[in-house]
């Protein structure tokens, strides 16, 4: 017992030791550089159909894309469909566009219990082990956390996960994988591996990319993205390893290639009980007895809640809102080095003109429509069009952007590769032009005072939302 006590605290003294060590070091430089002459709208391009659902993914060859050094995908998981247990070597951070379910994000070390309070602890079983006679069977697991519309799910590289839809309809997530991170020292192609609990399946699939990122001569090529890391091992080796017969270890190695990446559960998986109540409890003083290991690694909280109008971070009656989910609202962000922000613009308000002082940005549009432009550092317009939902496009940090929601609003999720984003916005309370003086303001534009002093304050106490109907001749 004392050498399995050391063990574990060694094992989560390393896992905090690597999570320290990636935010040591500046992110990774890539050989591409964000040159390009257009910016534009994209729908995934690749579709993979599973028994329980479909996995879609945008073609990471897109220069926007490989600016932002990320990897992005659309999962839709149908009612008793279950998202294969996986790990990929770069971070994650999800957004749950619909649908309701239940995530395991499960984190080396740490106990397979989930312990509401220090003198109790709770245990989780199946049904079936309810049903032994003797109660000598338990399933013991570790956390397991509901999620609902409107979440933001950070997923650290290298944590096995899975997700299952206990719910009437479709779960959706839109996620971005940062393959540009410190923790992916492998390089920026996209891996998931696939580790199952009770069938593994490796996945052998054909595409046919669009036409404009097609190679010369190359008319398809094959997906290798995701992997049963348990095909290629000895099955005398892993029947030794987990003490189990080869019958099982070819079970798990076993490919079947029409069940897919997300697979129908044999039966509704009501055995699971997630901790409904995650968040509500109230934080408690730090006892003597608490090494802090449990609390920062164990206990973290994976997700946070972003449709809350409450709590808005940028509110404007006549405009919208907005929430941001930084380091600051979910401490895990601080090792993934991700942020994230849910806008709601309402009909033909704006968004200041502004850049990212910290990251790049990708966003995905949830709701509505709107007219984004995108003006390069070297004042080249790189975009000027009209975007729909279903699209993503990247603003590269320190480009300037602006949007105009249509008649019907615009609504929107944004990944920032930063866990701290600070924006500079051109117009309102808040802006550059705001701080100037007055003489810079008409020195510099060779303009009269009285349009230098309209120009920092005709926007009154309005900032990064505009209301609409400001503009003047």
């Amino acid at each position: 017992m004392v050498a399995f006590k050391f063990l574990l605290a060694l094992s989560l003294s390393l896992l905090v030791s690597a999570a320290v060590a990636q935010t040591r070091e500046p992110r990774l430089t890539r050989g591409q550089q964000c040159r390009f002459q257009r910016i534009s709208g994209a729908q995934p391009s690749i579709r993979l159909q599973s028994e329980g659902g479909t996995t879609e993914l945008w073609d990471e060859r897109q220069e926007q894309f490989q600016c932002a050094g990320i990897v992005a995908m659309r999962s839709t998981i149908r009612p008793n469909g279950l998202s294969l247990p996986n790990y990929h070597p770069s971070p994650r951070l999800v957004y749950i566009e619909r649908g309701q379910g239940l995530i395991s994000i499960m984190a080396p070390g740490c106990a397979e219990t989930f312990q509401v309070h220090r003198s109790q602890r709770t245990i989780e079983r199946t049904e079936a082990s309810e049903q032994q006679e003797r109660g000598s069977v338990r399933d013991l697991h570790q956390k397991v956390h509901r999620l609902r519309q409107g979440d933001i799910v950070a997923i650290p590289s290298g944590a096995a996960h899975w997700c299952y839809n206990d719910g009437s309809e479709d779960l959706v997530a839109v996620s971005i994988n940062d393959v540009n991170h410190l923790a992916n020292q492998l390089d920026q192609k996209f891996r998931v591996k696939i580790t199952l609990i009770y069938r593994a399946y490796y996945v052998r699939l054909h595409f046919t990319w669009p036409a404009e990122f097609q190679e010369a001569g190359s008319k398809s090529s094959r997906l290798e993205t995701f992997h049963n890391i348990f095909r290629a091992f000895d099955a005398d080796l892993l029947s030794e390893a987990f003490n189990v017969p080869q019958e099982t270890i070819r079970r798990m190695q076993s490919e079947e290639e029409e069940r897919g990446l997300i697979v129908m559960a044999r039966e509704r998986m009501r055995f699971v009980r997630p901790d409904e109540e995650e968040g509500k409890q109230e934080q408690r003083p730090r006892r003597e007895m608490d090494n802090g290991l449990e609390e920062t690694l164990c206990a973290m909280k994976f997700r946070t809640n972003v449709e809350s109008r409450r709590e808005a971070d940028i509110f404007s009656r006549q405009a919208g809102r907005v929430n941001v989910v930084d380091r600051n609202k979910l401490p895990i962000l601080k090792y993934l080095d991700l942020s994230a922000e849910k806008g709601n613009l309402y009909a033909n308000a704006l968004v200041s003109p502004d850049w990212s002082m910290t990251g790049h940005t990708v966003v995905y549009v949830t709701r509505g429509d709107a007219q984004i432009q995108v003006v390069d550092h070297n004042g080249q317009a790189l975009m000027n069009d009209r975007v729909n939902q279903g699209e993503m496009f990247v603003v590269p940090q320190y480009y300037t952007s602006t949007a105009r929601a249509g008649n019907d609003g615009f609504e929107w999720v944004a990944f920032k590769t930063t866990g701290s984003p600070m924006r500079s916005p051109l117009a309102g309370y808040t802006s550059v032009i705001r701080a100037m003086p007055l003489q810079v303001i008409t020195n510099s534009y060779q303009i009269s005072p009285n349009q230098a002093q309209a120009l920092k304050m005709n926007r009154g106490s309005q900032s990064f939302l505009l209301s609409p109907g400001g503009r003047r001749s």
